[in-house]
């Protein structure tokens, strides 16, 4: 394992993080528990992140690692890495077309026609229109491909009728990533069809599902009768399942992204010896901060274990199963850093986000509230477990 990055590297952490202190807008520190693009339900908020999005595209820091010839800057994985690092390091704001970016556009510059690419690839990295995904439906759990979602043809059209649900980002999407059934009669992975729908179109309603968070991210969406012109499909009708693979090793990839773990230890930190206990601080107590000591472990271990990934990559090999391992610890983590939060805060663990009196200004009692989301999404703990006991150790199928 390699625990230096390259001359290049650096030099581009630099000119990231010159850009970020002379770009960076002024903000509540505070805030950062809202970092999920999706919770940005309200007017304000969102039309000051799709400002703080088209700063970071003229600045040429959207789509950092796609090819030049998109609108990229062509970065090696080393230094999308280092570009993640500073940005959680300045705790910089997001991106308002994250899945656009992450997803959709790589998608496109693989499997789409060079229409679609002209079409839509520039419009994704400005975010002139945003992008969501229909993949997930109600009853069909971890398993996409059993989607009963259905597609028919009407001449240069087809006609689609179906529900999806845990949509993100849905109520401010222009744009959707859809996958339907074309063929029923097909084994489940092959009468699969991958679309582009306009979610303007007639017959396509959203309702949001608010969270007990009270963000409002998520979103039933339903088709009755939305009329998708034939040109609109990526790939080959009925073969939409190797592109929808492909969607998902995009997804998988940008979730394993380096995450600094040690960034909301030091937030946990900050928290203890700035909260009032027995006429001192928490951080007083020597088994509080024995505590918060054992996260910062954890969270370093995380680290090199992000790092022995990296070298794999950086040596030409295909990605291992430290993925799988990182994301169940991260997310593992998360969610026991907010529950100590919680403990510690006592009484004040019930002030939500933003209420007046709550210390922190309610961060940690947002944050617990959604660390279980981190559990979920981009794969279950539950199918992390079983991707680690059968394709790592060897184990049989339970």
């Amino acid at each position: 394992m390699d625990f230096t990055y390259s001359a290049e590297a650096e030099a581009f952490r630099l000119e990231i993080r010159n850009w970020l202190v002379a770009n960076m807008p002024n903000r509540n520190r505070a805030d950062d528990s809202m970092e999920s693009d999706f919770v940005r339900t309200n007017d304000d908020d969102w039309n000051s992140s799709l400002a703080w999005h088209r700063k970071m595209h003229a600045g040429g820091w959207v789509g950092v690692n796609w090819p030049k010839e998109y609108g990229g800057r062509g970065a090696t994985l080393e230094q999308m890495v280092v570009f993640n690092e500073e940005m959680m390091r300045a705790h910089a704001p997001g991106i308002v077309n994250g899945l656009g970016t992450m997803l959709v556009g790589p998608t496109l510059m693989h499997w789409g026609t060079e229409e679609q690419k002209k079409r839509y690839v520039p419009k994704i990295l400005s975010a002139e229109e945003i992008w969501c995904q229909g993949y997930s439906e109600p009853g069909s759990g971890s398993d996409v491909a059993s989607l009963n979602t259905r597609a028919i043809e009407d001449g240069d059209y087809f006609v689609v009728n179906g529900q999806k649900v845990w949509t993100s980002g849905a109520d401010r999407a222009d744009w959707c990533i859809l996958l339907v059934r074309t063929d029923p009669e097909a084994p489940k992975h092959k009468g699969i069809s991958y679309l582009l729908v306009d979610m303007h179109s007639p017959g396509v309603t959203v309702r949001p599902l608010v969270q007990m968070t009270g963000g409002k991210g998520f979103n039933e969406v339903f088709f009755e009768d939305v009329r998708v012109p034939k040109k609109n499909l990526v790939g080959e009708k009925n073969q939409g399942w190797q592109v929808a693979v492909t969607t998902l090793m995009f997804e998988r990839s940008s979730i394993a992204a380096m995450r600094d773990m040690m960034s909301p230890v030091r937030d946990l930190a900050a928290l203890a010896k700035s909260l009032p206990r027995n006429g001192g601080k928490a951080w007083d107590d020597s088994a509080v901060r024995q505590k918060v000591a054992g996260f910062a472990c954890e969270a370093a271990a995380l680290r090199y274990n992000n790092l022995r990934q990296l070298t794999r990559r950086l040596k030409g090999l295909p990605p291992g199963p430290e993925g799988s391992a990182g994301k169940l610890a991260a997310s593992d983590l998360n969610l026991r850093m907010a529950k100590y939060a919680m403990e510690m805060l006592g009484p004040y663990s019930q002030f939500e986000h933003g209420a007046d009196r709550s210390l922190d200004n309610g961060r940690w009692s947002y944050r617990m509230l959604s660390a279980r989301a981190l559990t979920i999404a981009g794969g279950t703990s539950e199918i992390q477990h079983n991707i680690i006991g059968e394709r790592v150790l060897g184990l049989p199928k339970g």
